[in-house]
């Protein structure tokens, strides 16, 4: 799967686009210091952090992109980091936990 066609496949709202990846796993969570440690290079990362903290966290881990789930809204600042960045970031209205699922079953695992 790969970040461009996650909008078309997913139904995931684009905010910020960002370098095409080939997403190779899923990381879900909120705690920005645990997903530092946890999150892989490559995966698609579903929090409800929409601060330039975890855009932060996104770069370090080299996630292929952030999904915003809940409604979570994503600030100016980090905004701004991730097209500096180049972090693509998606939103969805969805749950972590069934966004995921709905990545997982479109990436066949």
């Amino acid at each position: 799967m790969n970040t461009k066609d996650l909008p078309a496949v997913c139904g995931f709202e684009p905010l910020v686009p960002g370098e095409e990846r080939e997403i190779e796993g899923i990381f879900t969570g909120d705690l920005l210091s645990w997903a530092m440690g946890r999150a892989k290079e490559g995966d698609a990362w579903f929090t409800v952090m929409g601060n330039v903290n975890a855009v932060a966290v996104a770069s370090l881990a080299d996630c292929a992109c952030i999904v915003l789930c809940h409604g979570a809204q994503l600030d100016e600042v980090a905004r701004q980091r991730a097209e500096e960045n180049g972090v693509q970031v998606l939103a969805t209205g969805l749950p972590e936990f069934e966004a995921s699922l709905i990545l997982a079953k479109a990436m066949g695992l």
